[in-house]
Parts: structure tokens; sequence; C-alpha cells
């Protein structure tokens, strides 16, 4: 007989449903099969799918996208976030995960959540011209942390940008960011990973640990309101700690249900 288990879609980064980003999560007792957690994300078909079990502080916290396991997820963790502290305990004021990048806090609040992640500043790096090739735009500058960094002139050129996603694939990062000063805010952002099945992910919680040293120290200020400029889009308050990021943003449910297996 088939096994039922609850899962949510939640739209992160965002008040509003087809705002932000969304990410299935999935409670579990106990972890399932590696194999199997991935043809779950697979089949949810967003770009991450968390799933969680109790720890003894919390809970443990990993994430999938469609093809492979990730060890940092900004949204899908908002939106586990959210779905303990609005469905499962309700009232929670702070939650914490262990997770493949340590420990990760999030303050829950009535108005939205910020989570308490390690920043990844880049540094600058010598792309001999591939990034310019990949998105079809000289980048003022380029620089590398995990992810690949293409800094544009304005708000304008990371909106018009159309990038050749195989040869995005290619380059020695986990994906690209580009990014501007923004018109409304302080900067903005998109971000391109199809190396691991997303094309262009809506709003990034990972790509702005990397921005936000990136933007506090090129402006002077450590707290930040960016955007990602993606057709869904979606808006983070954002704090430099030094080595932590802080990041605020809201959440909806959009769904609950079950799968079977």
């Amino acid at each position: 007989m088939k096994q039922a288990f609850p899962v949510y879609q939640v739209d992160a980064f965002t008040n509003e449903v087809f705002g932000g980003n969304p990410a299935a999560v999935c409670p579990l007792d106990s972890w399932l099969a590696d194999d199997l957690m991935q043809k779950i994300a697979a089949e949810n078909n967003l770009s991450e799918t968390a799933f969680f079990v109790p720890g003894k502080e919390g809970y443990h916290l990993r994430w999938f996208t469609p093809t492979h396991e990730v060890d940092l997820c900004g949204h899908a963790t908002l939106a586990t976030a959210h779905v303990i502290a609005t469905e499962l305990v309700r009232g929670t004021s702070e939650i914490t995960f262990e997770t493949r990048s340590g420990v990760l806090r999030v303050s829950c609040e009535s108005d939205g959540y910020t989570l308490d992640f390690p920043a990844r500043p880049p540094v600058d790096f010598a792309d001999d011209g591939l990034v310019a090739a990949a998105i079809g735009v000289q980048p003022l500058s380029v620089l590398k942390s995990t992810k690949m960094l293409a800094v544009l002139a304005d708000e304008d050129q990371v909106l018009a940008v159309a990038p050749d996603l195989v040869k995005v694939m290619a380059l020695p990062s986990d994906g690209l960011i580009v990014t501007a000063p923004g018109k409304k805010h302080d900067f903005v952002s998109r971000y391109f990973a199809p190396h691991c099945g997303i094309p262009e992910d809506p709003v990034t919680g990972s790509a702005h640990v990397t921005l936000t040293p990136y933007w506090s120290k090129r402006l002077g200020k450590k707290e930040m309101f960016a955007r990602q400029v993606s057709q869904r889009g979606g808006e983070l308050w954002v704090k430099d700690c030094g080595d932590r990021v802080l990041m605020r943003g809201a959440a909806v449910l959009y769904l609950k249900g079950f799968f079977y297996i």
C-alpha cells in the first residue's frame, strides 16, 4: 500500500501568491532514500524542494533542485520556516536548522522572517571573456565566490540580459548572478543556474550571501533593500554582518496536500 506524505508549496520573498520563488516543503519523520527524494524534487519541478526531519535542537534540512542536492538555499529555507511557524508549530519565534552549510537560524515575526546565513563574499576573477560571451554584454567587473558575479552598469542592462544558457553552464561556478544599482532599490539582480535544472531562478537567497557583502562594500551601507528582477520578482531586506548575512522577507502558502509513494 502506498504511503501518504504531506507536502506544501510556498511562495517565498513575496507577500502575494504567484510572486517570489515557489518551493515545495516536505516534512518527514525520518529521511527517505536520497534517490527517492531526488525523484520527488524532479516530479515537483520547482527550483527547490525542501525536506526536513526533527532534530535534537530544531530540524535537519536538505534541499534538492530537479537534478541534484544543493548545499545552501534561501527561499526554500524561508518556505520551510513559514510552514513550521504557520502550520505545524504555530507561534514559533525562532527555528534552528542543521544543514550542509552549518547551523541556519530563522526568526519568525508576524510580518516576515529573518534568515541568518553564512556570508560568501566574492573576489575579483579573471574570466577571460567567458561571462561577456555568455550574456552578450561586457560587465564592468567579474567576481567569483561559489557563484560567478557579473556587475553591469544599470538596472536596464540587467533586465535586458538574455543569456546563452549553454555558455552559462560551462562557467566554472555554481551559476551566474548579474547585478547593478537599482532605480528604486539599492541593487537589483538576476540568477541563472542551468547546471542544476534552473534556467533562471525567480528569487535566490543563496545569491544574496554574495551580493550583500559586495554591495555593502561598494555602497558603504550595512543594511540594504534589494530586488531580484526576474519575471516573478521578489524583494529582500539584507544586512551585512561580516561573516554572516541577514535576509528578511515574507512568504505565503499556495497549496498543501499529500504525495503518495
